[in-house]
């Protein structure tokens, strides 16, 4: 319950409402997190928020979180320069599976070695990012654990695409990366229209595939169900959850959703469960 001190060493501004903070504790050794966990953050002062982590797991390099300005909790954590202190409680949650250890559903890239395709919507590309190289990791050792990884985003418009460095520098490993807008501006010579259009020119075999999917509920509803229209075993998808998670372990029940508390049995969770149904819950 109590947050460590971490310091601010680096703050990239990926949009106008959306800022990667790099933090480094101030005296405890490095977090450790599994990619797909969340941590709660604390701007002192203000209050906290559960955050996704959106760095590469391991013990190199600081700890990375993506934030989107919504309130006066992440507003302040987006202004944090680069000196200041905030905390950090965690990590939580379960994970996409794409590392060596954790626990996850059934369907996680760790327990098939086939094709995987990631969908990500808007913001929902943050908590995917450590996923991917895990993936790309993979494939590079040459273990037969994954074959293709597809990686498809989705964003209102060119502006609002992040970590478009990543994205091209998975094109370079050899993932297929797609990239479309709602709206196209100025310049804009790529795919417009929603992310599950990216599907049709997808290269991979549903048989087998895993999917990972972040984003907005309905983009992750209607994702969902294309996937499995194309052939996806429904147990294969995994999806992240997002809910009012104010303590993170399980005893406040404000993130409560149907059977599951989602600090603890989620955020990520096998669309072949109970998700389906429980993505066409409003939060309260």
């Amino acid at each position: 319950m109590v947050p460590a001190p971490c310091r601010v060493v680096g703050r990239r501004v990926q949009t106008s409402d959306v800022t990667t903070l790099s933090l480094v504790p101030e005296v405890d050794p490095p977090v450790t997190f599994r990619a797909g966990q969340f941590n709660m953050l604390t701007s002192f002062g203000i209050g906290e928020a559960a955050i996704s982590v959106s760095g590469i797991p391991g013990p190199q390099g600081p700890l990375e979180h993506t934030v989107r300005d919504v309130g006066p909790v992440t507003h302040a954590l987006c202004t944090a320069e680069v000196g200041d202190v905030v905390g950090v409680r965690g990590p939580f949650g379960t994970d996409w599976g794409t590392g060596e250890e954790g626990g996850v559903p059934e369907g996680s890239p760790r327990r098939h070695g086939r094709d995987v395709v990631v969908v990500a919507g808007g913001i929902g590309l943050a908590p995917l990012r450590g996923a991917v190289y895990e993936l790309l990791a993979r494939v590079d050792r040459g273990d037969g654990r994954s074959r293709r990884v597809v990686v498809l985003v989705g964003a209102r418009e060119p502006d609002q695409i992040i970590f478009g460095d990543d994205l091209a520098a998975w094109a370079r490993m050899g993932a297929q990366v797609e990239v479309t807008v709602d709206v196209a501006g100025a310049g804009w010579a790529g795919h417009v229209g929603l992310v599950t259009s990216l599907l049709r020119n997808a290269e991979f075999e549903p048989e087998g595939t895993t999917a990972l999917v972040c984003g907005p509920e309905i983009m992750m509803r209607f994702t969902a169900r294309a996937l499995v229209d194309g052939g996806v075993d429904p147990d294969r998808i995994m999806i992240s959850l997002e809910r009012n998670m104010q303590c993170a372990l399980a005893w406040c029940g404000h993130c409560q959703l149907g059977p599951l508390l989602v600090c603890r049995d989620g955020p990520i969770v096998s669309f072949g469960g109970v998700a389906a149904d429980l993505l066409t819950q409003r939060e309260r």
